[in-house]
């Protein structure tokens, strides 16, 4: 007897459990409006952390970030050539003109959303503004392919092309770095599977309603490449170049795809 081989799927929620997850995204974006609120040169990224863990526990969440691994913030905060997992300090005092990407995470009644943005400590340098929006942009093509029996590297894909179609219109190329992607979320913040930034369509597992998925590409003026500091956490680029990140944990429906870390 032949038995057919069972359809891999990317892990869903149901439709109360999308709504769990996305309280706690609300909480994760009005942390984010906070800190960007507070983010004014003078001010230390450690200041920061404090804003973004304030509004979380205020809200009755934990930060997912605080103690995982031993991370030692509620936020990642990276300034400039750091393109994620920086840690808040004391000593890092913001300036006009930095580049800022500050990423976060909260978990209410079990429950995880995980959301980034870039921003900029004043008037921004055309170059870096426009890395920013050339990663939120490849943020939102990703999103756009959060569709019902779409395939996971399809999600890729689509990140790729609308870095490649940003790099058109800006008239530069970026890099899109190696080695660091999306991942599916829920009761956990980090769950399989990887979603990379780039790559060929039609692989991977399939999208099903209820679906879910950190959507995080990460771009920036050089290179691909990274290293970690010595402190094992902090990524920069091997060249200096500046970089960028956005993410927003998403659902797929049957009404399209359901940002659930909305900002206020």
């Amino acid at each position: 007897m032949a038995f057919g081989r069972k359809r891999k799927v990317v892990p869903f929620r149901s439709a109360g459990e999308l709504d769990a997850m996305a309280a706690a995204g609300a909480i994760v974006g009005s942390a984010l409006v906070a800190v960007r609120n507070a983010a004014k040169p003078g001010v230390s990224t450690l200041e920061l952390d404090k804003v973004a863990e304030a509004v979380i526990r205020d809200a009755g969440a934990v930060p997912s970030f605080l103690g995982y691994h031993g991370f030692t913030g509620s936020i990642c905060s990276s300034v400039n050539d750091r393109v994620v997992h920086g840690i808040p300090s004391a000593e890092e005092i913001l300036v006009v003109g930095d580049l800022v990407s500050i990423d976060c995470g909260a978990v209410l009644d079990g429950w995880h959303g995980d959301s980034a943005w870039t921003f900029g400590i004043g008037d921004l340098i055309e170059a870096d503004a426009l890395l920013s929006e050339a990663t939120r942009l490849s943020m939102e093509a990703g999103i756009a392919a959060m569709l019902p029996g779409n395939r996971l590297t399809d999600i890729s894909h689509a990140i790729e092309n609308g870095t490649r179609a940003a790099e058109k219109a800006h008239g530069r190329a970026y890099g899109i770095v190696d080695g660091y992607g999306g991942h599916g979320i829920g009761r956990e913040m980090h769950m399989d599977p990887f979603l990379a930034n780039e790559g060929a369509p039609g692989k991977g597992p399939e999208l099903v309603v209820g679906s879910t998925l950190a959507i995080e590409p990460m771009l920036t003026l050089g290179t691909y490449e990274t290293e970690i500091l010595s402190d094992e956490w902090t990524v920069v680029t091997t060249d200096g170049s500046r970089a960028a990140h956005w993410e927003h944990t998403v659902a797929v429906t049957d009404d399209g795809p359901r940002i659930l870390t909305l900002r206020p």
